[in-house]
């Protein structure tokens, strides 16, 4: 009896390890399905995501139109050799002897057209000059920054501080734009003419005295009858000479 026993606990002990064993293959299965199933539209988004960013187009830089700055001083199909310095690139030859005529080789900036003397288009060509620093042209040949706060009726004569440039089509060494130390040469619009005039006629009255803006001494001259008339000749005299000028301290026209 106690073998018999025996025997059917064995195969109940083996039924149940079958059972449990086939239990955990069936949900190993069920769970790699759900896995499957679940991967399987992230890995479709995740295509998706990549097609599309592959099939982006690409955009390229727009290449740049801007026309360069210097194009306008630029004229179009000039003469080569009459273009202004910031219209073409030269080869400096430092070596020339100063204020002996000078050959520089030459080329034109990109967009910039230009022809010869025949009517030919050319990017390389030569031009002739002095050889000079631009500080050290004509004064005809550059433009300077003006004062009218120093004094041009003065003893000894005012300079100021001016920032001069080159002309175009004038070629020259170094920098085109110098400072320079000038003489005070502005006017206020008073003409000698016309101040001479009055204090040959009004001058016993200071009327010359007014126009040139000296108050103070147009009332001494009219409350003085012009310094019974001594101040009234010297004024002529004066203003004749150009000794006495504007208030200001400008030139006449």
């Amino acid at each position: 009896m106690a073998a018999m026993w025996l025997m059917r606990a064995l195969r109940g002990l083996c039924g149940a390890a079958l059972f449990l064993s086939q239990l955990s293959i069936l949900s190993g299965r069920a769970g790699s399905l759900m896995t499957t199933k679940l991967s399987q539209p992230q890995s479709t988004l995740a295509k998706s995501l990549t097609s599309t960013s592959t099939n982006t187009p690409y955009f390229k830089a727009a290449e740049s139109t801007e026309i360069p700055p210097y194009m306008i001083k630029c004229p179009s199909n000039g003469l080569c050799s009459r273009l202004p310095p910031d219209c073409m690139t030269c080869n400096t030859n430092y070596s020339c002897i100063y204020g002996k005529p000078a050959t520089f080789d030459c080329k034109v900036k990109p967009h910039v057209h230009c022809v010869d003397e025949n009517n030919h288009e050319q990017e390389n060509f030569t031009i002739n000059m002095t050889c000079q620093f631009c500080w050290q042209l004509a004064t005809a040949d550059y433009v300077c920054t003006n004062s009218t706060n120093c004094m041009t009726v003065s003893c000894p004569r005012q300079r100021y501080n001016a920032t001069c440039t080159v002309r175009d089509h004038i070629h020259c060494l170094g920098n085109r734009v110098f400072p320079k130390m000038l003489y005070c040469n502005w006017t206020g619009g008073y003409k000698w003419s016309t101040a001479l005039a009055l204090s040959i006629t009004l001058g016993g009255f200071g009327a010359d005295r007014f126009y040139l803006g000296q108050w103070r001494e147009g009332l001494g001259k009219l409350f003085s009858f012009g310094g019974l008339g001594i101040w009234t000749l010297i004024d002529v005299l004066l203003i004749g000479v150009g000794y006495v000028g504007p208030a200001d301290g400008s030139l006449y026209i």
